[in-house]
């Protein structure tokens, strides 16, 4: 506790430094020293205030199956950690170090039902998706709560229900990336990650904490998870089971909610986790077979998350050559109090009024 307090007590400096930087670019952006672009096709932003484990790729899947059979929709994301520049549209056939990993799992999962795009510039990558699909009819902008060169048309931001930004500071103390009122630009807030039992009282006293404006709706989500599948064939499943055990690599930002639910599943979970979004190098493949192999139970299995495993499979070759038993646990956002309906409806009035 005390080494905590001498940590913030140290940082504050170094955030209050930070908090002035973060003002003066939004004083500059409010005062029309700096210039947000509006386009002509809607686009919607979905990001967060905090640095990661918010729950953003489930949500945008969520918004993908909602549009695809009725819009020509395209994602547009900075494509985090990949090795290339410059705008780029991903196919199939990329794998993660050309495009990052979220931006390769939207396209791997919906194929042509999807344009998919990376860009560091957000205001750049839009008229290259315009120019390139002129049919497009929305543009789904992954991490973009900070990018302030884009104005959307709906912007959604995520606070995670364990962490939310009520109670959180900025970087270094806290995983803040701006101060907390920043809040107000939002027009959706949605508290992710929720117990997949929640109560009116629940909600209402989070309603209360985060304060909403009069233009802002608030909803609570929470995970479904699916049947986990092999990592190199999707046909086959595996059942999760009282008397498995289970090893868990990933690399992202929070792991308790996917382990409490593992947990409750199966016999043990033991969770190898790294820093989110790291690029997993052979020492840490060999690393996770020799530790898979020192696993005494006979009935066990390795599971990933579904952006891991885009990061996994740069290592296929020694991940078949040593049979190791790999499986992706897929992921779908719901929505608490029977709300679902409500958000997509709330949607598709934004799309249909957009001007």
């Amino acid at each position: 506790m005390i080494q905590k307090f001498l940590a913030k007590f140290f940082l504050a400096p170094f955030a209050l430094l930070y908090g002035i930087g973060v003002s003066l670019r939004d004083f500059f952006y409010r005062k029309g020293l700096l210039k947000g672009y509006r386009f002509n096709v809607p686009v919607i932003s979905v990001g967060n205030l905090s640095v990661g484990g918010a729950g953003k790729t489930p949500h945008i899947e969520y918004l993908i199956r909602l549009l695809k059979d009725y819009l020509h929709i395209a994602t547009l994301s900075r494509g985090y950690k990949r090795k290339t520049k410059g705008y780029l549209e991903v196919k199939s056939k990329h794998n993660a170090e050309d495009v990052g990993d979220e931006p390769l799992q939207f396209k791997r999962k919906y194929g042509d039902d999807i344009t998919v795009t990376v860009s560091e510039s957000r205001a750049f990558g839009i008229p290259e998706i315009i120019a390139t699909y002129p049919e497009t009819q929305a543009i789904l902008l992954d991490d973009a709560f900070q990018h302030r060169a884009v104005e959307p048309g709906l912007n959604i931001l995520l606070t995670e229900y364990g962490k939310p930004f009520t109670r959180d500071q900025l970087l270094p103390v806290g995983r803040l990336r701006e101060w907390r009122s920043a809040y107000q630009r939002a027009d959706i807030i949605i508290v992710t990650k929720c117990p997949p039992q929640m109560d009116a009282a629940e909600k209402e006293a989070f309603i209360t904490e985060i304060n909403p404006f009069p233009h802002q709706k608030i909803f609570f989500s929470y995970y479904e998870y699916g049947k986990p599948y092999y990592l190199f064939n999707p046909r086959y499943n595996l059942k999760l089971e009282e008397d498995l055990d289970v090893l868990l690599i990933s690399a992202i930002a929070n792991t308790e909610y996917l382990v409490n639910y593992l947990a409750e599943k199966v016999d043990l979970v033991r969770d190898l986790n790294y820093e989110d979004h790291h690029y997993f190098t052979a020492f840490d493949v060999d690393r996770l077979k020799k530790i898979f192999d020192n696993m005494k139970k006979s009935k066990k299995a390795i599971m990933t998350t579904e952006k891991d495993a885009m990061r996994l499979e740069l290592h296929r070759d020694f991940l078949v050559e040593k049979k190791m038993p790999i499986f992706v646990l897929p992921v779908e956002v719901r929505f608490h109090f029977d709300e679902g309906e409500k958000f997509n409806a709330d949607l598709k009035e934004f799309l249909l009024n957009f001007r």
